[in-house]
C-alpha cells in the first residue's frame, strides 16, 4: 500500500445498526411502516382488546377502530423525558427495584454498626523553671496581657482566663 493512498474509516452508531423502528422483516415490508416499538405495542394490544370486547363496542360501528388507528398514529414520536416509552419504563422499574441506600463498588451501601470509642486523655500544665522566659514575643494574631499569653479566638484562652491561671510562670 502506498503512502499516498487515502484511508477511509466509517463508524456506525448503534441507532444506525439497529434502529428503533420496524419496517422490513426479511423480504416482507410492513404495510404503512416503519413502526416504532410503541406503535407496535398499541397496534397489537389494541387489536387484542378490540377483539375481546367486540360485544361492548359493536353498536358504535367503525368509531372504536378509527380511535385505535388514531392512537397507533399518535404514539409514533412518543417520548418520556427524552426517551422512548420502553426505555423510560425500564428505568422506572430499575429505580423501584434497587436498594434505597444505593451501591458502592457494586455492593449495597449499608451503615456501619455503631461502636463506642473508648479512650482517655490528660491535660497537664507546663511548669517552667525559675528564671526562664515567661512569654514568647507576640505575633500579629496573638495579644499579650500582663502575666498571660492569649491566642486570639482560642477557647483555651477563655478557660485560662476563667480559671485565672497564669501561663508561662512557675506555680
Amino acid at each position: 500500500m502506498s503512502a499516498a493512498a487515502p484511508r477511509a474509516a466509517r463508524a456506525y452508531t448503534g441507532a444506525r445498526k439497529h434502529p428503533w423502528v420496524l419496517g422490513k422483516l426479511g423480504d416482507w415490508i410492513v404495510p404503512f411502516g416503519p413502526y416504532t416499538p410503541a406503535q407496535l405495542v398499541v397496534l397489537g394490544g389494541g387489536a387484542f382488546g378490540l377483539i375481546k370486547t367486540y360485544d361492548w363496542w359493536s353498536w358504535a360501528g367503525p368509531v372504536p377502530v378509527a380511535l385505535w388507528l388514531g392512537a397507533v398514529w399518535a404514539v409514533r414520536g412518543a417520548q418520556i423525558a427524552g426517551q422512548n416509552p420502553f426505555t423510560a419504563a425500564a428505568g422506572m422499574l430499575v429505580l423501584l427495584l434497587r436498594h434505597p441506600a444505593g451501591r458502592i463498588a457494586g455492593r449495597v451501601a449499608r451503615d456501619r454498626r455503631s461502636s463506642s470509642l473508648v479512650g482517655q486523655f490528660v491535660i497537664q500544665r507546663a511548669v517552667l523553671p525559675a528564671g526562664s522566659v515567661t512569654a514568647p514575643s507576640a505575633t500579629a494574631d496573638e495579644q499579650v496581657l500582663p502575666g498571660r499569653r492569649v491566642v486570639a479566638g482560642s477557647g483555651l484562652s477563655r478557660l485560662l482566663d476563667q480559671a485565672n491561671v497564669p501561663v508561662g510562670r512557675a506555680a
